[in-house]
């Protein structure tokens, strides 16, 4: 297909992540607070949508506390800058197998949780965006496989619906999005629907420009979708995105590094891609008109 450029692009900045990285970098935040921070500070630097995960306050292990997830939600709807919410729902489907030879049973690590329970914190918290990983995967960390069934996600995007939240689906391979056109074709999702490209996850799609087309070009033309890659090739690609006519992600969720060595923060990763972006002669576009593209309801504070 030919390159149609989005001229009015939003960012979403991904703020902490589930990743090993609490230790790699002082400005990947823990605590509610400093994730919430972190994520405002994003916000006034151009970021229209802030995409959270949770993390034990004091060892920085990745979390599904629910009292967490209100904290963080209720200090970023109580900020003095508006911003579009998005709350992490990828939690929960993790496997950690034994050995080749003795894979079960499981190993520490392992986090399988029914669907209500993992999208419990979505109906506490309500926020206006959630994730939802269309599919099953392998990572790179030794024998850990993020699980998405068909009967989960299913199960999952219906309860995100009928909750009035709008899903973000998660395509980590073009299978991922075969699997949320059909969820859409079943009335699971509504359309237009919303999507994250993820390129370079360790094993899903790669980060090269052809698997990337590959990626875009199953994307129906009236979805909306961003896109993002990990580490070095992650402002690269937020040119990408907008040249392919998608929007742009960034965060520490990604990528740790503003320049050969020197470690970012959340909101010199926002400020990096504004430039790019308006440098490209495209616009961009905050969390009010975010949310009339989207179809989104702004909630107050509770």
């Amino acid at each position: 297909m030919p390159l149609a450029m989005n001229t009015d692009v939003f960012i979403t900045c991904a703020v902490t992540g589930s990743g090993g990285t609490q230790d790699r970098s002082p400005h990947v935040p823990r605590s509610p607070k400093q994730i919430a921070e972190s994520a405002i500070d994003a916000a006034k630097a151009g970021a229209a949508i802030v995409h959270c995960h949770v993390r034990d306050p004091e060892t920085g292990v990745p979390s599904r506390d629910l009292a967490l997830y209100r904290e963080v939600t209720e200090r970023i709807r109580d900020a003095d800058v508006d911003v579009v919410l998005n709350l992490t729902a990828g939690m929960g489907g993790d496997i950690v197998f034994g050995s080749t030879d003795a894979p079960l049973p499981v190993r520490d690590g392992t986090d399988m949780v029914g669907a209500t329970e993992r999208v419990a914190h979505i109906a506490e918290c309500l926020p206006e965006i959630c994730t939802l990983d269309c599919g099953t995967m392998n990572f790179a960390e030794a024998d850990y496989v993020m699980t998405n069934t068909p009967g989960m996600l299913r199960a999952m995007g219906r309860m995100m619906t009928d909750l009035g939240v709008k899903p973000e689906i998660e395509a980590f391979d073009t299978g991922h999005l075969w699997f949320a056109k059909e969820l859409v074709k079943e009335g699971v999702l509504k359309a237009p629907a919303l999507v994250q490209l993820c390129m370079g996850v360790p094993w899903g799609a790669p980060d090269d420009l052809n698997t990337f087309m590959a990626m875009v070009n199953n994307v129906p033309n009236e979805w909306t979708f961003s896109a993002f890659a990990l580490g070095r090739n992650q402002m690269a690609y937020a040119a990408a995105a907008v040249l392919a006519g998608g929007n742009v992600r960034v965060g520490l969720e990604d990528n740790l590094w503003l320049d050969k060595g020197v470690l970012a923060t959340n909101a010199q990763l926002v400020e990096r891609a504004v430039g790019v972006i308006e440098g490209m002669g495209a616009r961009l576009i905050g969390p009010a008109a975010v949310r009339e593209k989207l179809g989104l309801t702004k909630r107050a504070p509770v």
